[in-house]
């Protein structure tokens, strides 16, 4: 099986780069990227089964593998939401498809965002990397005629980092378009 391009990359040259940069001195303690989670909650689902299959066959064409349905585990009267309903989807990507993902998402989908000004350092503490999409119409998979209505997306980027600052070197050297001066307020 063929490699995916950004993990030829990774292998060639990003993981000496990140090694040098970071200052450690066993290669196998250089952050690596683990897994990516899309995860997209569909509030109306809890009234309209229906609409998830539409919005998982959307899913599934932008990560390039089956998503499966999230349900609820614990009924809130608020909401009108009882245990057991399905009220979202997700698909976590692993080895090839996420760095195929990944390749997208920094090449294609993010700089085709309209009026686009970086990303911002949304790290957790414990060096993974959350991102909202607002709009899954900028991925290329997504016919404007075929969908009802245009949906924002959960991406989340897990590293082997055990810092932020770590993580975030990382994803630098990948180019993600993190909004300028926001490396200071990446903490660890």
């Amino acid at each position: 099986m063929k490699t995916a391009r950004l993990e030829q990359v990774y292998k060639a040259e990003l993981k000496d780069k990140i090694q040098k940069e970071l200052g450690v001195s066993n290669v196998m303690q250089v952050p690596k990227i683990t897994k990516i989670v899309l995860n997209i909650g569909v509030k109306d689902a809890v009234k309209d089964g229906k609409l998830l299959q539409g919005i998982r066959d959307v899913l599934t064409l932008i990560a390039g593998q089956s998503a499966v349905r999230t349900i609820a585990h614990k009924s809130i009267a608020g909401f009108k939401l009882r245990e057991g309903v399905a009220i979202g989807v997700r698909v976590t990507l692993r080895n090839r498809k996420m760095y195929d993902f990944l390749d997208k998402l920094i090449n294609v989908a993010l700089p085709g965002v309209r009026d686009f000004q970086g990303v911002n350092a949304g790290f957790d503490g414990s060096g993974n990397f959350n991102l909202g999409i607002t709009d899954w119409l900028v991925f290329p998979e997504v016919d404007y005629d075929k969908v009802d209505q245009s949906r924002g997306m959960n991406v989340t980027i897990c590293t082997t980092a055990e810092t932020d600052r770590e993580a975030y070197a990382l994803l630098k050297a990948f180019n993600m378009p993190f909004k300028e001066g926001r490396a200071g307020q990446v903490k660890g």
